[in-house]
């Protein structure tokens, strides 16, 4: 899972309390799982299948709030529900019964969307706007990812324009998918539980998964989510979140045109990595689980493991060494499997990095200033916020795209991007640990 240096609105600009009617709505895309919108009105009457939600011009392409004064065009209509759970990814080899027994993952949404701020004011055909040019710049983005990597994919694929919730849901759905099959191993062999204790349980782990989303959900501008889509689709999705980019485009006071085209360039970097690397999916998906599995110890001790792991899955899948992930790693191979996703989010992370700065002003006119004001910005947050991004692994996180791109611009510098690409061959010339900050010995190894 992936946010770039251009995915936190570090500090999010205070709004007064959310006017229900000019409330958020995820991107109804014909290529979205309803799951992505069956949390919100903003539904159209058209089939699940419909091409007018992707025109610029169609009410449901509104994945921005806008002010109450345009609540005209707000198009809504109640919720699908024609069956108990519309378009929530099932992948029929896993068990969820076990993981849904210990979090309440509809209350942690519920929660999320309540303590969420509203997105920034705009108006809706501003909003249509954003996510038609994201959209646009996403799919333009594939050539340039192409132009200086030499991966390719088919442009477009699996690239969703959310909003906050939608982001939230489709986290959930990925914590939910991790998780279920580690827990249902361990159920296998654990002492039976009080049930009103179990029920408890679930609902405190459910509301601390939705706190820590609302948090993230007004920081991450775009996301590569390995887990999400249908289980079959092999790929994983991109979700690109409409406020948040708009949000920190004001902050910043840069060409809006920029910076959302900055965006996508990361963003669709990750998309690209994945596609054209079939097995890095289940590779990474597999490495997850495994540490998962092993961070939630002894049977007897499953319930607070399993909230400890909720806790702190999503900088398990950032490969970040915080501490709330460290006081969970307690054996040598834990820690060499932490150390091992790492290692590969870095390589990911720094990838994209370079990806965005090298595409150049050729194409990006304003590429510098944007860089310049964003490290600035993030620089400048308040200590609430830096302890928040610490225990969180966002810290973590910024010395990841830092130490990558490091890696990737050594080895770009020895063999070249044909022999950079090296990397994408096997779990094999993946990078060690310690080859992150040592380019040269990752030649040594695959390159002789």
């Amino acid at each position: 899972m992936t946010e770039p240096p251009a995915d936190e609105a570090d500090q999010a600009v205070d709004h007064p309390a959310r006017d229900q009617s000019a409330a958020d709505h995820p991107v109804r895309d014909h290529a979205a799982p309803d799951h992505l919108a069956r949390d919100h009105a903003a539904r159209d009457h058209a089939a699940p299948d419909h091409p007018a939600a992707n025109a610029p011009d169609h009410p449901a392409a509104n994945a921005v709030n806008h002010n109450a004064a345009n609540h005209s065009a707000d198009h809504r209509v109640p919720d699908h529900r024609d069956d108990p759970d519309p378009g929530r990814p099932v992948d029929p080899d896993v068990d969820y019964g076990a993981v849904d027994s210990l979090i309440d993952f509809d209350l942690a949404v519920r929660v999320a969307r309540g303590l969420m701020r509203p997105g920034p004011q705009i108006t809706a055909a501003q909003a249509r706007e954003v996510v038609a040019e994201l959209r646009e710049d996403a799919v333009q983005s594939t050539g340039h990812v192409a132009s200086v990597t030499g991966l390719r994919a088919r442009p477009g694929d699996g690239v969703l324009v959310v909003d906050r919730p939608a982001w939230a849901r489709a986290n959930t759905d990925a914590f939910r998918t991790i998780l279920a099959p580690a827990v249902s191993e361990a159920l296998k062999s654990r002492p039976a539980t009080n049930p009103a204790v179990m029920a408890v349980g679930r609902k405190t782990t459910g509301g601390e998964v939705g706190a820590l989303l609302s948090f993230l959900g007004s920081r991450v501008l775009g996301q590569f989510d390995i887990a999400g889509g249908a289980p079959d689709n092999g790929q994983g999705r991109l979700l690109l979140v409409a406020p948040n980019i708009v949000q920190v485009e004001r902050q910043l006071g840069v060409d809006p045109g920029d910076f959302r085209l900055w965006v996508c360039l990361h963003e669709e970097t990750h998309r690209v990595q994945f596609a054209a690397t079939p097995w890095l999916r289940e590779h990474m998906l597999g490495r997850s689980r495994t540490l998962v599995t092993s961070l939630l110890g002894h049977p007897g001790e499953l319930i607070e493991r399993v909230t400890e792991a909720a806790r702190s899955l999503p900088a398990i899948l950032r490969g970040g060494g915080d501490v709330s992930v460290l006081d969970l790693v307690q054996t040598p191979q834990q820690r060499e499997d932490l150390a091992r996703i790492t290692a590969v989010m870095s390589l990911l992370e720094g990838h994209a990095d370079v990806v965005m700065d090298e595409v150049g002003p050729q194409v990006i006119p304003s590429v510098a200033e944007i860089r310049d004001r964003f490290t600035r910005r993030r620089q400048g947050v308040g200590m609430a916020d830096k302890l928040l991004r610490r225990l969180l692994g966002l810290d973590a996180k910024m010395r990841q795209y830092r130490d990558g791109a490091i890696f990737v611009r050594g080895v770009v510098k020895d063999v070249g991007m044909d022999g950079f690409n090296a990397v994408w061959t096997s779990p094999e010339t993946l990078p060690l640990p310690t080859e992150i900050l040592d380019p040269r010995a990752w030649v040594r190894r695959v390159h002789g």
